[in-house]
């Protein structure tokens, strides 16, 4: 039947994971992951907009969908250590971990002074930043 899945084994029988997924949701995963490395890129010049986060999601996209853009965001020279490194251990380099804490502080005094938020509203942003900031720095090196 022209709607039932192929399961190709890879090296290993390993089934890989674009060989489970629909042909239709590949074409979804594609699309996603080129916008996330749209957004990957310009968050490289933008200071408030994270670079990193958006690069994983593309190559977990293009893992799903397109073995060779994933092989070519791996493979990047400058984003291809950092997402290789957190593919393998869940590791974030100590200099990503130095401007996550550097970027929130930023967001958190353009977001006081901007805004003039209200004391709860403060708390609230500021117990969400906490935990993201807890996220990163308890990942490995």
């Amino acid at each position: 039947m022209a709607d039932e899945q192929s399961f190709d084994e890879g090296a290993a029988g390993v089934v890989e994971p674009r060989a489970t997924t629909p042909r239709m949701m590949r074409g979804v995963f594609l699309v996603l992951g080129v916008c996330f490395v749209a957004l990957g890129f310009i968050g490289a010049f933008l200071p408030v907009l994270p670079t990193t986060p958006f690069l994983i999601l593309a190559a977990a996209c293009f893992a799903r969908s397109s073995p060779r853009l994933e092989n070519w965001l791996l493979q990047h020279q400058r984003f291809g250590p950092l997402l290789r490194g957190w593919r393998e251990r869940g590791a974030i380099p100590p200099k990503a971990k130095l401007m996550a804490l550097g970027g929130t502080a930023l967001g958190f005094v353009l977001f006081w002074l901007g805004g003039h938020p209200g004391p709860w509203l403060m708390a609230g942003v500021a117990l969400l930043m906490l935990t993201g900031l807890v996220y990163v720095f308890t990942r490995p090196s």
